[in-house]
């Protein structure tokens, strides 16, 4: 099949599973042709902190062996994928982008590096990230760049899974969302991120920030592709006895099933916290979804400031919790923004913890209640369509108080309710605005179904960095 090397790179994942299993594109010449960008692109745009050439392509070729025998495991089956690097990876540099683990090689694999490998994924390598995925880079690992312009935030912990999917360096990536950082990157970059449910994807061997907020999923530039790849990594895990024993939807049968009956809750005064541009475009989305057959709610979504006031106050401490091996023994080796919510996670008080605790469940009640009435809430993802990339200086210090750039994230970690963000408007040659979804917990199918309808009807989605 003729193809050129640039439109193959942009295939959804969808597509190009589907031309890999019909042998139309063999896997070996799309990774090769995902290679070739990221050796060209990567340089400048430093999504990957390492690239697994030579082991990428004995993947695609032992994939399209397989496949020419009729052994085809599944719709990831010689797809080139690549995952955040505080993802264990057997053998393979795992740094957390930090000093602390420049050369830490784990010995086992993440259940989520495990499971696409059993799926007969291609790994291309490990990407970039924020020093151990709260909000500042390791002076000594350059930040990656947003393809859309340098100038632009790249979109916090899981910012190289966002910028690799957007300018073609991956079919799939995996990110990280503790505050925001699978829809921050999704967003910045104008792609899809899905944050499941806390608990559908196994943590297992990722390297945690907050555990109790952590929660791990796909970024990629279609709903559909979203729903693949979802439907590989979540499920039950032994080794991770937080995982959710619960049957999977039927992600794929969801892309087709269309918005009609859906009921979106809309709630104007909280959307109207975002900047006039971006609430206008959910506006906007809203109606669309309306227009293919949803149902509009007028819902009053809880009071998120109490959460946002004490998000900061549970992970520090969690994080200092994670980090007791190396600190305060190494102290030196990490960067001075990550250090500085390291110590402030050191000074938190059982009380303060319990304290915070208390508000969390709180909120997290009322808001679970309001699917009693609907099936979705409809929001954005950032108060912004973007940012400038040194909004947050590497040498700032842990915000305190809430943080009004968490206002449409944050919340629903303390929640645990799984969320789908894609662009949803006009970028006019810039990131896009973002469209957040937010669903019941293991509401993932449904935000499935109103995603991909939305997203067939508008085509927001194939707006892309020009390179």
């Amino acid at each position: 099949m003729e193809i050129s090397a640039e439109s193959l790179c942009f295939l959804p994942l969808s597509e190009l599973s589907k031309l890999i299993r019909e042998r139309k594109v063999a896997s070996a010449a799309a990774t090769r042709a995902v290679l070739d960008r990221i050796r060209q692109l990567n340089p400048k745009l430093r999504a990957y902190l390492t690239v697994l050439d030579d082991s990428a392509m004995r993947q695609a070729e032992a994939a399209d062996k397989e496949i020419a025998a009729g052994r085809w495991r599944g719709p990831l089956h010689g797809v080139p994928v690549a995952v955040k690097d505080l993802c264990w990876t057997k053998g393979v540099a795992t740094t957390c982008a930090s000093k602390v683990l420049r050369d830490w090689r784990p010995d086992a694999n993440a259940t989520v590096v495990g499971r696409f490998a059993a799926a007969g994924a291609v790994l291309l390598g490990k990407l970039h990230l924020t020093e151990f995925a709260v909000a500042w880079y390791h002076p000594d690992f350059p930040p990656p760049l947003n393809p859309w312009n340098p100038a632009l935030w790249p979109g916090a912990s899981s910012s190289g899974s966002g910028v690799a999917a957007a300018a073609g360096l991956c079919y799939a990536a995996i990110g990280t969302d503790t505050g925001g950082s699978i829809r921050f990157p999704s967003a910045a970059n104008g792609v899809v991120g899905l944050k499941p449910t806390w608990g559908r994807v196994s943590r297992h061997g990722v390297f945690p920030l907050g555990e109790s907020l952590d929660h791990i999923g796909p970024i990629v530039r279609t709903v559909a592709d979203a729903a693949l790849a979802l439907g590989v990594i979540a499920g039950h895990d032994p080794h991770d006895d937080t995982s959710l024993n619960a049957p999977l939807g039927d992600y794929a049968a969801a892309v087709e099933a269309g918005a009609k009956g859906i009921r979106v809750g809309f709630d104007e005064k909280y959307v109207a916290r975002a900047s006039d541009d971006v609430a206008a475009a959910i506006d906007a989305a809203v109606r669309e979804l309306e227009r293919l057959g949803a149902r509009i709610v007028k819902v009053a979504v809880p009071d998120v400031d109490p959460a946002l006031s004490v998000w900061t106050t549970l992970c520090s401490a969690e994080t200092a919790a994670a980090h007791a091996a190396t600190y305060p023994s190494r102290a030196a080796d990490y960067g001075p923004g990550f250090r500085s919510f390291l110590e402030l996670g050191a000074s938190v008080s059982g009380r303060d913890y319990a304290n915070a605790h208390m508000v969390r469940e709180r909120f997290s009640n009322r808001f679970q209640q309001l699917f009693d009435d609907i099936d979705l809430v409809a929001c954005p993802s950032m108060p912004s369509a973007s940012m400038p990339a040194d909004a947050i200086p590497p040498n700032a210090g842990a915000f305190t108080g809430p943080n009004p750039l968490l206002a449409f994230t944050g919340p629903f970690n303390m929640s645990r309710n799984p969320t789908l963000s894609m662009p949803g408007g006009d970028g006019r040659g810039a990131p896009p605005p973002s469209l957040q979804l937010i669903g019941p917990r293991l509401g993932e199918a449904m935000l499935i179904r109103a995603g991909a309808a939305y997203e067939r009807a508008t085509g927001w989605h194939t707006q892309r960095p020009s390179l």
